[in-house]
């Protein structure tokens, strides 16, 4: 939510308007536009950092405290970052983001309307949607089938068991990142559309042997 809510949802305390929100974090690679590899958190004030995560090391002829991995990778993505945020600003980001959360709530109104799913949200929040197959639908398939289809069409659309309290339900997640545009959301959609139908049209029950979450990142 953290490179969401500011652009989409101004009006939403979120924040460190909140007295309990000591920090904010955010993976950058997923909202903050650049490549895997960059995470930030911010603190509200020095005094809540722990001091068992600064390290104080000798660099170049004094001391020095860091929150980091000393020396350990490149810091071209936090360049990236600093450049993103000059170079596209407050409209920019709002503009990247609000495409992204238009693209999550199309497919998430057009997944509705096939009628075999019921969603778990609709990617009005944050630009992240999520559904499971409507109880009762069919005896002869699951969500895990759905996304090996998807998969022969080159869709990776993982599905995911959710925990031990919920184990018999099963969903698929759609995260909606720069670059999935409508023409690409709308040839996805298509295929859900055709693969359901494939599978509602089975007359029997699909195996289920063996079947485990997919790759999530």
């Amino acid at each position: 939510g953290g490179m969401i809510a500011p652009f989409l949802q101004p009006e939403l305390a979120w924040d460190f308007r909140l007295e309990r929100v000591h920090s904010i974090n955010t993976s950058a690679h997923k909202y903050g536009l650049v490549y895997p590899g960059l995470g930030w958190i911010v603190w509200r004030s020095k005094d809540l950092l722990p001091e068992d995560l600064v390290f104080h090391v000798s660099y170049l002829g004094g001391s020095m405290p860091t929150f980091a991995l000393n020396f350990s990778r490149p810091g071209a993505q936090v360049l990236l970052q600093y450049y993103l945020f000059l170079r596209l600003g407050f409209e920019g980001y709002r503009a990247v983001q609000q495409v992204s959360q238009d693209v999550a709530r199309f497919l998430a109104r057009g997944i509705e309307k096939i009628g075999a799913f019921t969603l778990w949200n609709d990617g009005s929040d944050i630009p992240v949607f999520a559904w499971r197959l409507t109880p009762g639908h069919t005896r002869n398939w699951n969500l895990f089938h759905l996304s090996d289809r998807l998969r022969a069409h080159g869709w990776l659309v993982p599905a995911y068991r959710m925990p031990d309290d919920l184990s018999e339900m099963t969903v698929q997640r759609i995260v909606v990142r720069n670059g999935l545009s409508m023409d690409l959301a709308a040839r996805l959609l298509t295929v859900i559309e055709q693969e359901t139908a494939y599978l509602d049209r089975l007359e029997g029950p699909m195996p289920v042997e063996g079947q485990q979450p997919g790759f999530t990142h």
